[in-house]
């Protein structure tokens, strides 16, 4: 595992300190003062936590991890308050990327890479159930994750709420409707809201959306990778930008 905080004591540190963390692993049947302690910061952070035998413990480090390992991100994630802030302190309109539940680190690099490159001003993805930014994200986002501003949120819908109220439109990429993707104006301050890989978007969330578009499929698959199908949307909001 790289980027990881072994020990308790360390772990609660680093919870204090607000550092952020992919997960903790807890040790299985473990009890104590201390240990209640940590049990309780995780969940008073809502941070994504599992209990696990301490032979998954031994196997992700080699020192004295007193039955907890946590797994450090290796950026700063921001707020949905600071991050809407400061885009909204710009002249062109602003460009959000919501991910609902995508879990393959892997497409959210891809996604991450598409993204700096349409210039989205930042990805908002939820703090449970999300892939984390891992190794393998930062390395698949070609340094991406570094440039492109992500903030967590603890759900989604919450987090269309809020850019409604700060006057962004919400767009849903899903195939449940029969608007096209090019009946949408994106030369607006919008968001695009993307699926997960196996479900798409939940439906609390197409229903609290603006808009709902789907792409065109001339073959017999009946969808896109997710990562793909996100390219798609981000270029045509370029295409219309850049015409208008």
């Amino acid at each position: 595992m790289n980027d990881q905080i072994y020990g308790i004591r360390a772990i609660l540190e680093a919870i204090d300190s607000e550092q952020p963390i992919n997960k903790i692993f807890l040790q299985r049947g473990l009890s104590g003062e201390l240990f209640k302690e940590l049990e309780s910061a995780i969940r008073k952070n809502n941070l994504i936590c599992s209990y696990v035998p301490v032979e998954k413990l031994n196997r992700l480090t080699k020192n004295n991890h007193q039955g907890a390992v946590a797994s450090i991100s290796p950026i700063k994630f921001h707020t949905l308050e600071d991050l809407v802030e400061k885009v909204s302190e710009k002249e062109s309109n602003a460009l959000f990327l919501l991910l609902d539940q995508l879990s393959d680190v892997r497409n959210f690099g891809a996604i991450i890479r598409t993204a700096e490159c349409t210039g989205v001003d930042g990805i908002i993805i939820q703090k449970k159930g999300a892939a984390p930014v891992t190794a393998d994200t930062i390395k698949t986002s070609a340094g991406a994750a570094f440039k492109v501003p992500i903030a967590k949120v603890d759900h989604i819908k919450d987090a269309i709420y809020y850019l409604q109220a700060s006057g962004v439109k919400v767009v849903s990429a899903t195939e449940k409707t029969t608007d096209s993707i090019y009946d949408i104006s994106f030369t607006q301050p919008i968001a695009i809201v993307m699926g997960a890989e196996d479900q798409g978007i939940s439906p609390s969330i197409l229903k609290a959306s603006d808009y709902r578009a789907k792409l065109p499929l001339l073959g017999e698959i009946e969808s896109l990778n997710v990562s793909v199908a996100c390219a798609v949307f981000l270029y045509e909001a370029v295409r219309q930008r850049l015409q208008g």
